[in-house]
């Protein structure tokens, strides 16, 4: 309220009274607010958990997949022809010559200060229909920027090409072709479109003065050449996707002896798997571990105190964690995964032998391949019990706590309400007897006044 009561009448600091008879009627909202921040505590080490447990079953979800062991790199002996394996690649082998490289189209005009007259430029690609494009005026400038915003596949830029004899500044118009290809050639004309088919429009390109200094090209590449196999393969761009199965090919130089390519199974990829699986189970055990041990601490009293963590004792992540060991560690068709180099420890944690791995694989990959996808298909489907976000277990325990935690602060807010309330009528009390106490000395000292006056009168009569 902003009023010091202390001592008015009755002496007594009545401040330090209130704020003692309040600190014990906020003794039930203060065991709230302790059970609201070991609960949000409780919350976020599930979230964390929940969070660890989603990465396992999207890790393992996709090495469950058919196929998702299928990797393979691949090889190129020469640095003009780059390779690379994705899905659907198998081992094989393949030579192959560069014959050429995909290009663009590219003209020029001849020189020139403006566009003559009349401006409309008609373009003419590989489909052979023509489209008539119609600038704001004869400007190269203004010309070249129609034919830009255009959908002619085709860009024009103003290049500088000295001056005439009157000291008039010249110009052509360099067209290029926005992709790669055969397909991307082109015909600019100066006319219209009817003027195309009539056969009066300019050929911009081939006027006097004017070149094509590149022609529009396919990339190609000949296999088994020299035999009577030979087939020559063409793509618009330098990339063969076609060439063997789940292959990628991008040449960036010809090339006049054979290029050999070769894809393998990788190894490496397949233990990055294996290695995946167990370090997503390690990063949620390690958090598990860190939120159920016990920690002792001591004050600057010397006090020793002990606290077990927030998942010690919590049967569902107990559960948890025993149904991820299991999936992970159970046996395969008789064979303990530890033979592949994923094992069980006697701290009950998960570890993985790369090397142990590697031999496993190198001797019998159909086994290895076929025991990582059964271990994958059973932690998916633990992981994700228990971090859907629809039905998981966790968190439907964090679903839950929160609502628990929202209820004790509707709780606490209930509190603050009370309490002031009742702050207020102490204030209200203790004022009052301050004023009370300060009347009735107030009569005191008039009665005793009287009573002097009395005795004084009675003795001078």
């Amino acid at each position: 309220m902003g009023i010091s009561l202390d001592g008015l009448s009755s002496g007594l600091d009545t401040t330090s009274l209130i704020t003692q008879l309040m600190t014990a009627e906020a003794a039930p909202q203060d065991l709230l607010k302790a059970q609201v921040s070991k609960t949000t505590t409780i919350i976020t080490a599930l979230q964390g958990l929940n969070s660890r447990m989603a990465t396992l079953a999207d890790t393992a979800t996709t090495a469950a997949k058919a196929g998702s062991l299928d990797l393979y790199s691949a090889t190129s002996s020469t640095t003009g022809l780059a390779v690379t394996a994705a899905t659907g690649a198998s081992a094989g082998e393949l030579q192959v010559v560069v014959s050429a490289l995909a290009q663009t189209q590219v003209g020029v005009s001849a020189a020139m200060s403006a566009w003559p007259t009349p401006s409309t430029i008609t373009i003419v690609g590989h489909s052979g229909t023509p489209l008539e494009i119609t600038p704001t005026s004869n400007s190269l400038d203004d010309v070249a920027s129609a034919i830009n915003s255009s959908s002619a596949g085709v860009t024009a830029t103003k290049v500088a090409s000295g001056v005439d004899a009157g000291g008039n500044k010249l110009y052509r118009l360099q067209f290029s072709s926005k992709t790669t290809g055969a397909d991307s050639a082109f015909t600019v004309y100066q006319g219209t479109a009817a003027d195309v088919t009539a056969g009066t429009a300019t050929n911009v390109l081939t006027a006097p003065g004017s070149a094509v200094i590149k022609t529009a090209q396919d990339a190609s590449v000949t296999l088994w050449k020299g035999t009577p196999a030979e087939q020559v393969i063409t793509s618009a761009s330098n990339t063969f996707t076609d060439l063997l199965p789940g292959v990628t090919v991008t040449a960036s130089a010809v090339s006049t002896d054979p290029v050999n390519i070769a894809v393998s199974r990788d190894d490496s990829k397949i233990t990055a798997v294996a290695k995946g699986l167990v370090d997503a189970i390690s990063s949620a055990f390690v958090l598990i571990a860190a939120q159920t041990a016990v920690t002792t601490t001591t004050d600057a009293a010397g006090k020793t105190t002990t606290a077990a963590g927030v998942f010690a004792g919590d049967g569902d992540v107990r559960n948890i964690r025993q149904k991820t060991l299991d999936a992970a560690s159970a046996p395969i068709d008789g064979h303990s995964p530890s033979e592949y180099g994923i094992a069980l420890t006697r701290d009950g944690t998960i570890t993985f032998d790369a090397d142990k791995f590697g031999a496993a694989l190198a001797a019998d990959s159909t086994t290895v391949m076929a025991a990582v996808q059964t271990i994958a298909t059973r932690l998916a489907a633990t992981a994700t019990a228990a971090s859907d976000k629809y039905t998981g277990t966790l968190t439907n325990k964090i679903t839950g706590d929160q609502t628990q935690v929202k209820s004790l602060g509707d709780q606490v807010s209930a509190w603050d309400i009370r309490l002031a309330s009742r702050k207020s009528t102490l204030q209200r009390t203790y004022s009052a007897m301050e004023v009370l106490l300060s009347n009735m000395k107030a009569q005191s000292s008039a009665l005793t006044s009287q009573l002097s006056s009395l005795s004084t009168s009675t003795t001078t009569g």
